[in-house]
């Protein structure tokens, strides 16, 4: 019999973060190849892809009852597989409606619609068993560097798709498309089911107890129990908090080095380039410092979390004064210290997520991860519409552009300060409490 506690080693870690890089590889290809090509190519209102994106993250507020089915089962990965699966069928079918909205707009809504389902269902299943059983099999003094290698992993899934097949797309047709969503959720397919197999042995004790239910009422007492116990319930406060500052600069820091300073498209897009290359610079940070600490029993995940955010609002105060005195020489820095603020800030907190999700004896990780990403979808979701949103009341009511912009980045730093606040809070919980992790005897993972 396989021990229920086994551990994740590394290169078991990594091939999780090879899931990942699948998964965003998906993600990618409907959130921006399919939805430039609904705007560009098919002259559709920006509004209609909008809706369908801001319509898979209302669907992923299931993943409470993904999380908890992985809960409630022997294993996780089938969870992950078969998500993985759910994905790339809507993937597909996202692609496919783009010639069907071109001649028969209806019946291609209909399809993007059911594509769009299938994509949040897919994702809430897949990538909340995936962070569940990383919470659950992984050491304390791997969480910094797990979550972050996952993370970049997931990272390079957009990249390489985007990169990939927008060479593959010129000349653009709608078959051509198809084709190339047609072999990039293939492939995503087979690298998950490789990655997983025998990842994961059978949990015995699970597979065996009377007690586990897939029943509504067992998920309606799983998902109050996460919610009643007072560290949870603030961290799923901290998330949707912190997210929603981070997402709302999505879609207005190119228009704001646009319109405020004068630069470019290609200008704006090499400036958000440093920003992003700050996150990844903020994310080894989080990684190499993290794990560092925790060898060495100091520090606290909590600590990088609240840093991280109390540097994002500082950075985002920064954007405000360089737009308002337009210090033009200061852009870039401020881009780049937003891009490390970020970046550490994300990191901690994915890292802090799989901390809380592990501990205690109850197998109730994926309940919890399935919790805290409801609240990090909905916040993505409202994030990018909300920050637009702002900057158009503003200048609707006769502000100019950079008191637009400025209002975006104060409300943002306001939230990051109260997201700095309750992380402070979430430092009680430490990592000497947690009863969840093996053993050093335990045997690990592959």
């Amino acid at each position: 019999m396989t021990s229920g506690n086994a551990t994740l080693g590394w290169d078991g870690i990594f091939r999780l973060g090879l899931v990942q890089t699948a998964l965003g590889g998906v993600v990618v290809l409907t959130t921006s190849t399919i939805n430039r090509a609904m705007v560009v190519e098919l002259a559709l209102p920006a509004t209609v892809p909008g809706l369908l994106v801001g319509f898979h993250y209302a669907i992923q507020l299931a993943r409470p009852r993904m999380g908890y089915g992985s809960d409630v089962s022997a294993r996780r990965t089938p969870w992950i597989l078969g998500g993985m699966v759910i994905l790339a069928i809507g993937g597909l079918l996202a692609a496919l409606s783009v010639p069907l909205l071109a001649e028969r707009f209806a019946l291609g809504l209909l399809l993007s619609v059911l594509a769009f389902f299938l994509i949040g269902i897919g994702v809430a299943a897949a990538g909340t068993s995936l962070l569940a059983l990383l919470a659950s099999r992984v050491l304390p003094r791997q969480r910094a560097g797990a979550a972050t290698l996952v993370w970049l992993m997931m990272i390079a899934g957009f990249a390489v798709t985007a990169g990939t097949a927008g060479r593959f797309l010129d000349p653009f047709s709608p078959a051509r498309l198809v084709t190339v969503a047609a072999a990039i959720c293939v492939i995503a397919v087979m690298m998950t089911a490789l990655a997983l197999w025998r990842l994961e042995p059978r949990d015995h004790s699970i597979a065996s107890s009377a007690d586990h239910t897939h029943s509504v009422e067992g998920f309606r007492a799983a998902l109050a129990e996460a919610w009643a116990d007072p560290t949870s319930r603030r961290f799923t406060i901290f998330v949707f908090a912190s997210m929603l500052a981070y997402s709302a600069q999505d879609l207005v820091l190119e228009p704001f080095t646009g319109e405020v300073f004068g630069l470019t498209i290609g200008e704006s897009t090499s400036a958000s380039g440093l920003q992003h290359g700050g996150v990844f610079v903020g994310m080894l940070l989080v990684a190499f410092g993290g794990t560092w600490n925790a060898r060495r029993g100091q520090g606290s995940l909590a600590v990088w979390t609240t840093g991280g955010c109390l540097a994002s609002a500082v950075a985002l105060l920064g954007l405000v004064v360089t737009g308002e005195a337009g210090l033009q020489g200061w852009l870039r820095p401020t881009l780049l210290a937003l891009g490390v603020a970020n970046g550490a800030f994300a990191a901690a907190a994915i890292a802090m997520m799989m901390q809380f999700a592990g501990r205690g004896r109850d197998r109730r990780a994926g309940t919890r991860m399935g919790l805290w990403g409801a609240a990090q979808a909905i916040a993505f979701g409202l994030g990018g519409f909300a920050g637009t949103v702002v900057r158009d009341l503003v200048i609707l009511l006769g502000g100019t552009p950079s008191a637009a912009y400025a209002t975006v980045f104060l409300a943002e730093a306001a939230l990051f300060l109260g997201a700095a606040a309750l992380a402070m809070t979430l430092g009680d919980s430490r990592e000497a409490q947690d009863t969840s992790h093996p053993s050093k005897e335990a045997r690990t993972l592959p």
